[in-house]
């Protein structure tokens, strides 16, 4: 499958069940330790940038009702529609990440939650130079990324009739990809699911 046949692959399959997925994964409620300790950790009125932000919840939302200033970048314009009603107060853009262009040094942190395993692996490398690019010195990268290699389809994905494509390197790689991004690695945990997990990588900009 070429990279853009996967990628529209991706993007029906959130236009279609965006909404489905939110329940099956508790919208409400999941990120919350990770939402606390990026609190924790942004200067006031921070400025944030979220790649594959989905409805806006509850990331966008916690982050913007916290003061900060917060941009999402998705791939499926339903999703996309939905973050704008639901996180008023937040900037999204519909667009593949991969092809943003955005100003150097203007973001304190940008997060990534099981959005780079929606990408072809011959994209992710040059996605994590840009995003070092955006940070500001001393800026943190918060990503789940996966924790063996894999790429692979699903067909009726969280039970629905149309299919969801992955495609990840495992942990290692993507430790050695980020340190050639220009990203120092601070933390990594193993996130248990199921039979298999994925990996949070916590990274600040040199």
């Amino acid at each position: 499958m070429d990279n853009e046949t996967a990628k529209d692959v991706v993007r029906r399959g959130y236009d279609t069940l965006g909404r489905r997925y939110d329940l099956v994964y508790d919208s409400e409620t999941k990120y919350r330790d990770w939402l606390d300790e990026i609190l924790d950790r942004l200067p006031s009125n921070g400025q944030v940038l979220d790649l594959g932000c989905g409805s806006g919840v509850p990331v966008a939302r916690a982050l913007t009702e916290a003061g900060h200033q917060v941009t999402g970048v998705d791939l499926s314009e339903m999703q996309v529609n939905r973050a704008r009603s639901q996180v008023p107060t937040a900037t999204f853009i519909h667009a593949d990440a991969t092809k943003l262009d955005l100003p150097p040094a203007s973001f304190d942190a940008v997060l990534s939650f099981y959005t780079l395993i929606h990408i072809p692996l011959d994209e992710q490398q040059a996605l994590l130079r840009r995003v070092a690019s955006w940070l500001r010195p001393g800026g943190f990268f918060v990503a789940t990324v996966g924790s063996t290699a894999w790429t692979g389809t699903q067909d009726n994905w969280l039970g629905g009739d149309i299919p969801m494509w992955w495609s990840h390197p495992d942990a290692a790689t993507t430790r050695t990809w980020l340190k050639h991004a220009g990203l120092l690695v601070q933390t990594e945990d193993f996130i248990p699911e199921g039979t298999n997990g994925h990996t949070l990588f916590w990274a600040n900009r040199y």
